[in-house]
């Protein structure tokens, strides 16, 4: 069992997971996004696979993985943030290989700036946060069909 049912102090609308010593982190964070978004922001499929890519990004790509995840429903916005222990050192960026039909990676940030209004690096005191804001109103195929 999870014990993310906490708010952040900062926000009666933000809410914890932690993810550190995890076997498996994937899995309780996108029920965490599910279960804190269903039925309030219609952008629910949206948020889960930028978590996905997020904490997928911070499994393969940090020694010691994401330790925590936060979701913050902000006015009109999804915030949702994916952090880990490990200094923003610029590696984080869109890569070159998604524009390769036959590259088997590399396409995560480029679904994250697709369904995001914005993405940004974020440095913390002990570490980085990978953070994404995404419209609360609308999905990605809403605002792809005009509607």
């Amino acid at each position: 069992m999870l014990n993310d049912s906490s708010p952040a102090v900062h926000s009666p609308h933000t809410y914890w997971v932690a993810l550190a010593g995890r076997c498996e982190t994937l899995g309780p964070a996108r029920d965490r996004v599910r279960s804190v978004l269903a039925g309030v922001v219609p952008c629910v499929d949206d948020a889960v696979l930028v978590v996905s890519e997020l904490v997928g990004n911070a499994v393969r790509h940090t020694t010691a993985g994401p330790d925590c995840l936060t979701i913050e429903i902000d006015g009109d916005q999804v915030i949702v943030a994916v952090h880990d222990p490990e200094p923003d050192d610029g590696r984080v960026h869109l890569s070159e290989t998604a524009a390769d039909p036959l590259a088997e990676s590399g396409r995560g940030l480029w679904l994250v700036q697709t369904l995001a209004r914005r993405w940004y690096v974020e440095t913390t005191a002990v570490g980085k946060a990978v953070v994404a804001v995404l419209p609360r109103g609308e999905t990605a195929v809403s605002r792809a069909a005009g509607s």
